[in-house]
């Protein structure tokens, strides 16, 4: 039997088709396949219609329609999704509305016939069921027919249709609404799904400048970035992003490059050096000489990236398609040969009594309870990951995620909290360590630098009240100030440098950020400032291993030596750092490359790009970026990264109780379909036996919500509260 996998409400979220950024939001209907084009606007008619058009393979399957605009930016946009099915009604109407009043007639209906009510007898009682019928089963009669084009013309919705059309014709109507009904409560659980994971990748535009100013001719032309030339100089002032990749020509600078890099610390550029698109400059007035154009930025490469990534996921194929179509032929066949055969080989054949027992061979057959028991599990095990504070964006990934050998992790945000803080305060012999923070942290607090926030916030409330005069800030070096009537530098050990003091040798070996300090021209210690590792960052490295992964690896866009210093204190054995995310990517697609199913698990805007190209990206949403959190597939709301090991226990329960629903399934069904075509169950017999099935599958389904995974050292806190 082959490996389940889930509903195609979750394949919409792996399309392949690349739109470029400009033209996010933009789609035509000439883009979409033939059959949509043909429908209302606004419609995907006859179903999700993602493919390209020129895809007219077999390989198509029915789904659910969803509207045009949908179709857009679901990680990449337009996709491969090989649906043709049918929708549940206009934009706007209420889904529920149909089934409901088709549940009301039914109920109805069933209390009629138990009392004998006089009136409901012949067209009055057809019409009841019959408008019961199609409240629910056009659609699916409808994508039984519109799948008939593209060759896929034995699927669940044809069967479906035959059996309960034939219940109709032997005048068992209560039990051709209530297969019919049973179907489409599945089908709305999908489209619910559907609608909680729509996600749309044009937030990485918001990160592009819509405008530059351009120096021409001693002029200055404010233009939209694309009009700008490979030579052109452009200025930036301060708070503006870059909006194009050069040379800084007027600096020093400094730049926040969380943009890029994934990295608080802002980054000073000299004179010369290399200005990326989406720095922002945050102090003063800045020239960059053009070196690239528009769609050769950085950024642009990262938003590529990003929708290239989404073509090259793999697309899992829906388990109960591959299955209905042998399963539907097969039956169809057996029903035909019940209703021909004994006429070879019975003395007493009475047509009408074999097409009877056949159709109801048909109406035992429908896979109702199985259509229904493989979503259900997966819906239990997204809503088991939705309690414990992680978000699955389809249920295909939770069977990728079980099935994990590779975890890709960033550092920044991810691992580490991504918030500075002072590690650790190394005054000068014979300085008091409360006296180097009261001068130090008073003159920080005149500047807006993160890791300046971070001394203040450490020193708190001792350099309130001290005298702060003649406060100067060197651009990419530090500040200098009176303070207390004291000369005091604080910043890098370039500044102590450039004002000539000397300062021990040690100091150029701190791996972390640190602020060197001087007082009246002497050497007066240093602060060391970090990002803390998360408090169950070495627990989640060790639970990783002992839950099976046999490869973890950090990549970071910090300096390499604090990367591997972070690798080490976690227990991380491969890490590497002063990455850019097209090095991020490389590194994922080499381990691709070599077989391995692998996860990634990032914060930033920079992430994005490798987030959709692992097989599963995982975004920490608390703190992340909200580009990543909408390419991921799978959201850490919480920011712990220890919830990853979370995510794979509720697979692997996810992957055991859909299995168990699946033989359940099987095994009633076979049992009722024998005793179907001896003659021995009726319809109702057979549509309550698929009933208990489908709700047995439902309490199993719940089960999974109610399934402790928490880790070992969750345990103990547990019971103490």
């Amino acid at each position: 039997m082959p490996e389940p996998t889930s509903s195609d409400t979750n394949e919409e979220l792996n399309p392949a088709r690349q739109v470029p950024p400009e033209n996010v939001g933009a789609l035509n209907r000439d883009q979409l396949t033939p059959a949509a084009a043909a429908g209302p606007p606004g419609h995907d008619v006859p179903g999700h219609a993602h493919a390209p058009a020129a895809d007219t393979t077999p390989d198509k399957h029915a789904g659910h329609h969803h509207p045009a605009s949908k179709l857009v930016g679901d990680k990449g946009g337009v996709g491969e999704d090989e649906h043709t099915g049918h929708d549940h009604g206009p934009p706007g109407a209420n889904p529920y509305l149909g089934p409901g009043v088709s549940l009301g007639l039914l109920l109805g209906g069933l209390a009629l016939d138990y009392y004998d009510a006089d009136f409901f007898t012949g067209y009055v009682r057809l019409l009841w069921y019959g408008v019961a019928f199609l409240l629910v089963g056009w659609q699916v009669m409808k994508a039984a027919v519109l799948s008939i084009p593209s060759r896929n013309i034995f699927n669940e919705f044809l069967l479906m249709s035959i059996a309960t059309l034939g219940a109709f014709a032997i005048g068992e109507y209560p039990e051709g609404v209530a297969v019919m009904l049973f179907y489409t409560v599945g089908e709305l659980f999908q489209d619910a799904a559907v609608n909680r994971a729509k996600r749309s990748i044009k937030a990485l535009l918001e990160i592009q400048a819509t405008e530059v100013t351009v120096i021409r001719n001693g002029q200055l032309l404010v233009l939209d970035p694309r009009q700008v030339v490979v030579g052109d100089t452009i200025e930036v002032k301060p708070g503006e992003k870059v909006a194009l990749d050069g040379t800084l020509t007027k600096g020093p600078a400094s730049f926040n490059t969380a943009a890029l890099t994934g990295e608080s610390v802002p980054q000073t550029k000299q004179t010369g050096e290399t200005v990326l698109a989406g720095m922002v400059n945050l102090a003063s007035l800045i020239q960059v000489a053009v070196t690239a154009d528009y769609q050769d930025t950085k950024l642009a490469r990262i938003l590529a990236m990003v929708q290239d990534a989404v073509g090259r996921k793999a697309k899992t194929q829906q388990f109960i398609t591959r299955f209905a179509k042998v399963y539907t032929p097969v039956v169809v066949a057996l029903a035909v040969l019940l209703v021909l055969a004994p006429y070879f080989l019975v003395d007493d054949y009475v047509f009408r009594t074999w097409l009877y027992r056949a159709l109801v061979f048909l109406v035992v057959s429908c896979p109702c309870a199985l259509v229904i028991s493989i979503p259900l599990g997966y819906f239990g095990g997204i809503g088991a990951a939705s309690k414990a504070g992680i978000l699955f964006k389809g249920s295909n990934f939770l069977d990728v995620m079980r099935e994990l050998d590779t975890v890709v992790l960033d550092k920044t945000g991810t691992l580490t909290q991504g918030v500075f803080a002072v590690q650790q305060v190394q005054p000068a012999p014979g300085l008091a360590a409360a006296q180097l923070l009261r001068l130090v942290g008073a003159l920080e607090t005149k500047s807006t630098h993160p890791i300046a926030k971070a001394v203040v916030l450490y020193v708190g409330a001792a350099a309130s009240g001290v005298s702060v005069e003649n406060v100067e800030e060197i651009s990419g070096h530090g500040m200098r100030g009176k303070v207390d009537g004291q000369d005091v530098l604080a910043g890098s050990a370039q500044l102590l440098t450039r004002f000539s003091v000397g300062y021990p040798s040690e100091v150029d070996q701190v791996t972390d950020s640190i602020v060197v300090a001087a007082i009246d021209g002497t050497y007066a210690g240093y602060l060391t400032v970090a990002d803390a590792p998360r408090e169950d960052a070495a627990r989640t490295v060790r639970e990783l291993r002992a839950d099976g992964i046999t490869k973890i690896v950090m990549l970071s866009g910090d300096k390499n030596s604090i990367t591997q210093r972070v690798a080490r204190e976690l227990g991380i054995d491969e890490a590497h750092g002063g990455l850019l995310p097209e090095d991020k990517a490389r590194y994922v697609q080499q381990y691709k490359d070599a077989g391995r199913k692998l996860a990634f698990v990032g914060d930033g805007v920079n992430d994005a790009p490798v987030v959709a190209l692992a097989d599963v990206g995982i975004a920490m949403g608390g703190l992340g970026a909200a580009a990543t959190i909408e390419t991921a597939d799978v959201v850490i709301q919480t920011d712990h990264p220890s919830k990853i090991v979370t995510a794979r226990r509720i697979a692997r329960a996810t992957h055991t109780v859909v299995w168990q629903n699946i033989w359940l399934a099987f095994i009633v069904k076979g049992i009722v379909l024998a005793l179907g075509a001896g003659g021995l169950a009726t319809m109702w017999e057979a549509v309550f036996a698929d009933v208990g099935v489908a709700l047995l599958a439902i309490l199993n389904a719940v089960r999974i919500q109610r399934m402790d995974y928490s880790t070992a050292a969750d345990r103990p806190r547990r019971r103490a509260a």
